[in-house]
């Protein structure tokens, strides 16, 4: 069976919007941000996944062991006929789903929400073409604003993987699980994966790891911004910095102003001091009891908590009451 034609929800002009509102209002905020988003293009993406092969980054092999050791009871607990995944990417760690209900479920319908419609567009049509009886339908579209568009009935498992949900910081969590909440039917589940609260000795390295690939990824959102934008960074003058925060739990990656600069971006002039930061990604970690607090504040109760054998990275699969 041959994946059906993209649901399209955002279109180019969209992100070129939405880039420019997110650029306009953190770089002339006091303290300056990005929005971890634009990370993405090809490039970004090609080396997060570099950066998912690093020996520092666990968070990929951790989740994937939980994924894989207990998808069966997934399936089983769920009895799922819709998956829905939300920033699905390759859908590589999906699959390990897929196939627990091809062998012991009954799922119909596959439907993974992405922003990029070339990278749905091509795994779709692989997902389609190993998954023969599954009904694939990609949803092009921002799981912070188009959770409204997830399609109805069936018993659905949404999956929301790899620690993203620390991306946003506590309000947004709140608003985004509450809109989950709200586009999911009673009964309906949710299976989210949450990095957990470690030593920073283990936690700071994945951020900031001895090659330099994370560097890199961090400098490439100002190229993102020099190429949509006609901006004019010169990304080899930031230095790329991983900090813990205690208090919040959280890991900040910033990008450093190695002299005062002044950078030309949309129709304003953006000064940096030596020194000055520019924080470009929030990754909050979790503990058990938090995580399953925030989902019963939005009207899930959380069924099932598995971690890797180390205790790395928490799984949670949580049922709309």
């Amino acid at each position: 069976m041959s994946a059906e034609p993209l649901e399209i929800h955002l279109e180019e002009q969209d992100l070129g919007r939405n880039l420019r509102q997110d650029v306009r209002a953190g770089l002339t905020a006091e303290e300056k941000w990005l929005s971890p988003k634009w990370f993405y293009d090809a490039r970004g993406s090609e080396l997060f996944e570099e950066i998912t092969r690093l020996a520092e980054y666990y968070q990929t092999g951790a989740e994937r062991t939980v994924l894989r050791d207990r998808a069966a009871e997934i399936v089983t607990v769920s009895g799922a006929k819709t998956l829905i995944e939300l920033g699905s990417g390759s859908s590589e760690k999906t699959r390990l789903l897929l196939d627990a209900f091809t062998r012991h479920g009954d799922l119909g319908t596959f439907v993974p929400l992405d922003v990029s419609v070339s990278a749905l567009r091509e795994s779709t049509a692989r997902i389609a073409a190993d998954y023969p009886g599954l009904r694939v339908r990609g949803i092009v579209g921002d799981f912070t604003r188009h959770l409204d568009r997830l399609p109805a009935g069936g018993r659905r498992l949404v999956v929301f993987l790899g620690g993203t949900i620390g991306n946003l910081l506590p309000a947004e969590r709140a608003e985004f699980l509450a809109a989950m909440r709200a586009a999911l039917e009673s009964g309906d589940w949710l299976l989210v994966g949450t990095d957990l609260v470690k030593d920073p000795a283990v936690v700071v390295p994945a951020y900031d790891d001895a090659a330099g690939v994370t560097a890199e990824f961090n400098r490439n959102v100002l190229r993102v911004i020099n190429r949509e934008l006609g901006a004019d960074f010169d990304p080899a003058a930031f230095e790329h910095v991983a900090l813990w925060n205690p208090e919040r739990e959280w890991i900040e990656m910033r990008l450093r102003a190695r002299h005062p600069m002044r950078v030309q971006v949309l129709d304003i002039e953006v000064a940096f001091a030596a020194g000055e930061e520019l924080r470009t990604e929030v990754s909050a970690k979790f503990r058990p009891e938090g995580i399953a607090a925030e989902l019963r504040a939005a009207g899930f109760v959380t069924s099932e908590f598995w971690t890797d054998p180390a205790g790395l990275f928490g799984v949670t699969l949580a049922r709309a009451e």
